[in-house]
């Protein structure tokens, strides 16, 4: 059996989204080989660029449909999305007006997801939820388990680990100390990530998932083995050579071969990234054909599939529904 709560609301995944957002990131870079060392590593999975990572950042979380769209029904919708990125409608869209895109569709997606969550647990929208109503309608079901099968690891979580991380959570984002939590303090509750006084426990529930025998810091091993496990002795790929170089001389600053808690702060909220501008910079690298510095509509077209993709993404229902823009 699953864990439920991870239907519902799980915290295990807002962290990993957090981490995987961060990762390899200190500085913007403008060559290829540059962007690809520092940019998040879901944009580089396993050392191969994810073209789903910029579908996601360009199109946002509502594009479940988009993967039955044609070629040719791809661009033409895509270039109502251009029409819209170019604000000040010159023909160019510059990286300003393509990283206030990128930032509304980060920002639409979590108040969606936000007020998707209210209403599933507030149906009636008090002004307020309460943690007891939450945890019954997310953890109610752990009332009747076995104790045993509370304590029971799935996917290096348990019931119980989850419930106490939810309740740590949910304490931090109380911002008045009531217990109850009003809709600004929900989305602070579902997105940690985006709110600066969350940070900190980001950074703790990140250390938490990798730290794997609880000392409170990383090891190089525990590092390595949250992205990658070898099979029957198989040599190490290039990419994992190259995160054991980025953990030696990059990530472990005092040089003792384990991360603590605030290199794994610098590691994934690094001070000043932006995650928008680095897309931004990125799309632009990968579609600008002159070297200008700017895109025109036949460029996008011309890399539709870097922008959104006919099959390979899940993120494209905002242009099913582009008028709303």
């Amino acid at each position: 059996m699953g864990l439920y709560p991870k239907m519902m609301h799980c915290s295990k995944v807002f962290a990993i989204v957090e981490l995987l957002l961060f990762l390899n990131t200190n500085i913007l870079a403008e060559k290829e080989e540059d962007i690809k060392n520092v940019t998040p590593e879901p944009h580089y999975k396993q050392g191969v660029h994810n073209p789903e990572y910029d579908h996601e950042a360009f199109l946002g979380e509502e594009a479940k449909s988009f993967n039955q769209l044609s070629p040719q029904e791809s661009q033409k919708r895509l270039r109502l999305i251009v029409k819209k990125i170019d604000s000040d409608k010159d023909g160019f869209i510059t990286h300003i007006e393509l990283k206030d895109w990128i930032r509304y569709t980060q920002q639409k997606y979590m108040r969606d997801n936000v007020d998707r969550t209210w209403k599933m647990h507030n149906p009636e929208n008090k002004e307020n939820i309460t943690w007891k109503d939450y945890s019954e309608q997310v953890y109610g079901f752990m009332k009747d388990m076995d104790p045993k099968e509370l304590l029971k690891d799935q996917e290096g979580m348990t019931y119980k680990t989850l419930y106490e991380r939810d309740r740590r959570r949910w304490i931090n984002a109380d911002t008045n100390g009531d217990d109850l939590l009003a809709k600004d303090e929900f989305l602070a509750f579902l997105h940690p990530e985006e709110i600066p006084k969350m940070k900190d426990l980001v950074v703790l529930e990140a250390l938490e998932d990798i730290d794997k025998d609880k000392d409170g810091k990383i090891s190089l091993a525990e590092y390595i083995g949250d992205m990658y496990t070898s099979e029957n002795n198989e040599d190490k790929p290039q990419w994992v050579e190259d995160e054991i170089e980025h953990f030696t001389k990059q990530r472990d600053k005092d040089g003792d071969g384990f991360l603590d808690e605030n290199e794994v702060k610098d590691w994934i909220v690094p001070q000043g990234f932006d995650h928008a501008d680095a897309e931004a910079r990125h799309l632009i690298f990968e579609a600008d054909q002159n070297q200008d510095q700017q895109l025109t509509e036949e460029e996008i077209i011309e890399k539709y599939d870097v922008f959104v993709g006919s099959q390979a993404t899940d993120f494209g229902e905002v242009l099913l529904r582009h008028d709303e823009f």
